[in-house]
């Protein structure tokens, strides 16, 4: 079976950029001198002597960009004086470690990329040193496959990143192949589609649980740890967006008597400093770098949310419980879940209406469609924006304490607290946008103390002593999160594939999961897509079965896609299939009920209710008209850091990459293109006045595509 290529999991971190453009190239497709001569380009170029591809195969080092920074090659220079700091502390670090490094890194935001490239760099140099590194989620600012990729890049990336962003320079040798035998980059999560094919990064990643990190890391002898922190006006320091490992491998050392790991602490300035247990004392560290690490924070763009998206976070709204509690990742889904939340709430009439529009049920006793009076409180691995933007419409807002017998008595409607005076979110890492980050710094000395940061053993799982209390907290709790693929019995592919190439990680959704089903009234909600489009092929996203799995089928809960809600806890086999089938996309229903029925798993006089026979993006969009004029529904719900050319410009490249799977469709595409019709968007990617054979041929595919997906 060939392995099935996704290039985006939902419930993993991918750059939005990353996910948006691949456009084809035209050497791949396009049909040689025929095409040339039918779009009056013919005569330029090189052709295979068979004369039916195209052979003009453009870099980006074949038509330079001085717009381009961010090439493998190019690295910012280091403030001198901060270059002297760190070189001290890496003769430091040699000092007291010695020349057998373990060295363990946060996940996402707080790696502080500028000591660990002094690091790396040394041990580049120096074979005598052996260095492995243990992390997750490197952020890396996306490389673009293709001279068109950099020519709409180049300025979103400057306007997001600046043009001296110092990229890991691990990722730039792994990307590059040319990390040397005596330094090893472990990872345990990876940004979502970044290791695919790199045999490097797939031999050398640990599958495990979020929670289970901090052991692991003791097991390899990690011996030194590195973060960026924040620090108040107070002088107290806080492990801000990272405590989620850090605070687990302290309490791992001191219970198992395992040695500390020699801990350096870099302040940036304009990192938000968190309460909870992420405040530490000053001796938690055994260095602290106050010089200014010259490192923007990372911040993710906002990404357009599609109508398949729209319908998936609509469906899984109506199983969130008022008075409950809240997870979610990050991702388009997400943020269509928070947005019809807060249509939910603030727009109850429209919300209602999308339910009568939609015509599908939730599932018996969890359907919920008034607004949210008691709120929801958030208790999720990952703090991001769409927890601000629940915060900001007045949705999370039920308080929590950490007092058994006070949290019984408010959950029994017995004591009412002064608003203001409890807990609203409990994080273990964050990651976001911009706006997100001014949010966090731009909280009162009252707002503050509402939002706390812990480890992730004590956000992830019901363990550590303190389960009665955190039942009673997470009452109602709906844990949401994304995966790629779903089987009809219930199995759930988050982070793999076929042939065990990880596409991201497994994190926190296992832990997650597990814990719905540990709590009485907690529930598991896993979204996808009911399709995916793979080389140019409509594939469904419910299959019979897939070789790897990460959530196995015995642990199947909620289930959403754009087509409804399903309840598969304690559900047979049959009645599983049944359901799964009924929020499939109708072009595969037919195959799923043959498969089932060939493997004696489903009854072969059974048949679908004829109310489940129109799923289709067709119908779906028929169905939400009235609501996506009136504006219910926007591509950007909480807005954009992207233009309005190039929103228009990214789904547009997008089609051309489907284009260029078929030689006729790109033939075709080239031939109707009329780049009279779309000049304002052409000129952003510097082909409104094309020269010479390439540029031509791409303003000719560029407004196919353009026309292609309703955006000239």
């Amino acid at each position: 079976m060939r392995p099935q290529r996704h290039a985006e999991c939902a419930h993993a971190l991918k750059h939005p950029l990353d996910v948006a453009l691949h456009p084809v190239d035209v050497q791949q497709q396009a049909g040689g001198r025929q095409l040339a001569a039918r779009v009056g380009i013919a005569g330029h170029g090189r052709y295979q002597d068979r004369g039916l591809i195209l052979r003009h195969s453009c870099t980006i080092e074949d038509l330079p960009d001085r717009r381009r920074r961010f090439t493998l090659s190019q690295l910012p220079e280091i403030p001198a004086e901060l270059e002297i700091r760190l070189e001290q502390e890496v003769d430091r670090i040699l000092a007291r470690v010695g020349r057998r490094i373990v060295l363990g890194l946060p996940l996402g935001l707080g790696k502080p990329n500028r000591l660990i490239n002094a690091l790396y760099r040394r041990a580049r140099s120096d074979s005598t040193i052996s260095l492995e590194i243990v992390t997750a989620l490197s952020l890396d600012i996306p490389q673009p496959k293709h001279w068109l990729e950099a020519r709409l890049m180049d300025p979103i990336v400057e306007r997001l990143f600046g043009h001296d962003y110092p990229r890991l320079e691990y990722l730039v040798d792994l990307a590059a192949g040319r990390v040397p035998d005596n330094i090893r980059i472990t990872e345990f999560y990876f940004q979502s589609g970044s290791a695919l094919g790199k045999p490097a990064r797939q031999r050398h990643y640990i599958s495990s649980n979020y929670t289970h990190v901090a052991r692991d890391l003791v097991d390899r002898g990690v011996n030194l740890i590195m973060q960026l922190v924040a620090r108040d006006r107070a002088g107290r320091l806080s492990l801000a967006c990272n405590p989620d490992v850090t605070l687990d491998l302290v309490r791992r050392c001191r219970a198992t008597g395992a040695r500390m790991p020699f801990a350096i602490g870099h302040v940036h300035p304009e990192l938000p400093f968190m309460h909870g247990d992420a405040v530490v004392d000053q001796d938690f560290f055994d260095v602290i770098i106050d010089e200014p690490p010259a490192q923007p924070l990372f911040a993710l763009p906002r990404e357009p949310v599609s109508l398949q998206d729209h319908a998936v976070g609509f469906h899984a709204s109506r199983l969130i419980a008022d008075g409950g509690t809240l997870q979610i990742g990050i991702g388009a889904l997400s943020d269509a879940l928070v947005h019809s939340l807060i249509l939910r709430h603030r727009d109850n009439p429209s919300y209602l209406a999308a339910i009568a529009a939609l015509g599908r049920a939730a599932p018996p006793g969890l359907g919920e469609d008034a607004p949210l009076a008691e709120g929801l409180y958030g208790a999720s691995e990952m703090f991001m924006d769409g927890f601000m933007h629940l915060y900001q419409a007045g949705i999370l807002k039920r308080e929590v304490f950490d007092d058994i017998e006070l949290m019984r008595r408010v959950n029994a409607g017995e004591q009412h607290q002064q608003a203001g005076t409890g807990v609203v979110m409990d994080g273990g890492f964050f990651l976001g946008s911009q706006a997100f980050y001014d949010f966090l710094n731009g909280l009162d000395e009252h707002q503050r103390p509402r939002f706390r940061m812990h480890g992730v053993g004590r956000i992830n799982q019901l363990y550590g002593g303190q389960e009665a209390l955190e039942i009673e907290q997470r009452r109602h709790a709906r844990f949401v999160n994304t995966c790629m693929m779903m089987t009809l019995t219930g199995a759930a592919v988050s982070d793999g594939l076929a042939d065990y190439q990880v596409v991201s990680g497994v994190g926190g959704q296992y832990n997650f999961v597990a814990m719905a089903h540990a709590m009485d009234d907690g529930r598991s909600v896993l979204m996808l897509r009911a399709t995916r489009n793979s080389g140019g092929e409509l594939q469904s996203n419910i299959v019979w079965q897939y070789p790897h799995v990460t959530i196995p089928r015995h642990l199947r809960d909620l289930v959403v896609t754009e087509y409804g809600a399903v309840d598969l806890r304690g559900r047979t086999d049959e009645e599983c299939i049944q359901a799964m089938i009924s929020i499939a996309d109708t072009r595969f229903q037919d195959e799923l009920i043959g498969q089932a029925c060939a493997a004696g798993k489903l009854d072969p006089d059974w048949r679908l209710p004829e109310q489940f026979r129109n799923n289709t993006p067709q119908a779906l969009a028929e169905r939400l008209a009235p609501l996506i004029a009136a504006g219910r529904f926007p591509d950007a719900p909480f807005g954009t850091d992207f233009t309005p050319v190039e929103l228009r410009l990214i789904p547009a490249l997008r089609s051309l990459k489907k284009l260029g799977q078929s030689r006729f469709a790109l033939i075709r595409a080239a031939l109707s293109g009329r780049p009279a019709d779309c000049r304002e968007a052409l000129a952003r990617l510097g082909l409104d006045a094309p020269r010479g054979i390439t540029e031509k041929l791409y303003a000719r595919l560029v407004a196919a595509a353009l026309r292609e997906s309703g955006r000239l």
